[in-house]
């Protein structure tokens, strides 16, 4: 068995800026230490909801360079070095190595896409350059890629592909691929509202958006389950749908930066493409969110 990069609740955490679009570095620091003391098991830097796309690559570093010297050995750092370039995902993930990462993030081939046995080759050749646990991102409604059960197969030989991020919702699939990979790879939700039922199928814990607002939460969904209270685990879970639903209303992180606006942090806004939300869905946003609690 491969060695777990972590269990529970890791956050795909946002990047903080200015108006301007600049990365607030002060807001950046306070959102890692809150998440932290909130029992966050994991930081995931530069993902999609960090605006991994609109971020230039000595961003990037800037960030992985950050996060490990803020995070300070506390939880794991691991950084989302994916890219439709192979070549551009290997240098990257070489920069991350050497900003102290603790593991790499790789989504899928996008737009240009590949065929299952590019991905093999893709995700190989990264693995045999950067001697980094490696977890491989799985969103086919982002990317258009999906990765056969039997691909997954593959991957996990080698042994620095460890886990997959798991956002394709389709369940059947994920247990074929768990049934194929045993412990050779372990998985971790990429969808907030369907942590539990991965967690059923032998899931380590997941990468949230969630955990923003509710890493208290999102953590004991976590941990209750893997105490065996899988009521407690599933009560937490259904109680979150509609905040969860709230966060998804329009694309992320548009929604979740504005939340943690309203909490009271500086996250700012998106960069262009990404649009701030409609005034009639930042009203449902925060109706949602005084349920919870989460603003007053």
């Amino acid at each position: 068995m491969k060695k777990l990069i972590f269990q529970g609740a890791g956050i795909a955490i946002l990047t903080p800026m200015f108006p301007d679009g600049s990365i607030n570095w002060e807001e950046f620091g306070r959102l890692i230490d809150w998440q932290i003391d909130n029992s966050t098991d994991a930081l995931i830097v530069c993902g999609t909801t960090g605006e991994s796309p609109t971020l230039s690559v000595g961003e990037k570093v800037q960030l992985f360079r950050y996060a490990v010297e803020r995070v300070n050995g506390r939880v794991p750092v691991i950084a989302g070095t994916g890219s439709n370039d192979t070549q551009k995902a290997i240098e990257l993930s070489k920069e991350a190595k050497n900003a102290g990462a603790d593991a790499l993030l790789l989504v899928t081939p996008y737009y240009n896409k590949t065929s299952q046995r590019g991905l093999v080759a893709h995700y190989n050749a990264i693995a045999d350059a950067v001697d980094l646990p490696q977890i491989v991102y799985h969103i086919p409604s982002r990317t258009g890629v999906t990765i056969a059960p039997k691909t997954f197969q593959e991957l996990s030989k080698h042994p620095n592909i460890v886990a997959v991020k798991e956002a394709s919702g389709n369940f059947a699939a994920i247990a074929q691929t768990r049934s194929l990979c045993g412990d050779e790879l372990a998985f971790y939700s990429g969808e907030d509202g369907m942590i539990v039922p991965l967690l059923s199928l032998g899931g380590k814990g997941v990468i949230s958006v969630l955990s923003h607002v509710a890493p208290k939460a999102v953590h004991d969904i976590c941990a209750l389950y893997f105490a065996g209270k899988v009521q407690e685990s599933a009560a937490i879970q259904l109680d979150c749908m509609d905040l969860v639903q709230a966060l998804f209303m329009d694309v992320n992180p548009i929604p979740v930066k504005e939340a943690v606006n309203m909490m009271g942090f500086a996250a700012g806004p998106c960069r262009m493409p990404l649009y701030p939300m409609a005034q009639a869905d930042r009203e449902v946003l925060a109706q949602v969110m005084r349920r919870h609690g989460l603003i007053s």
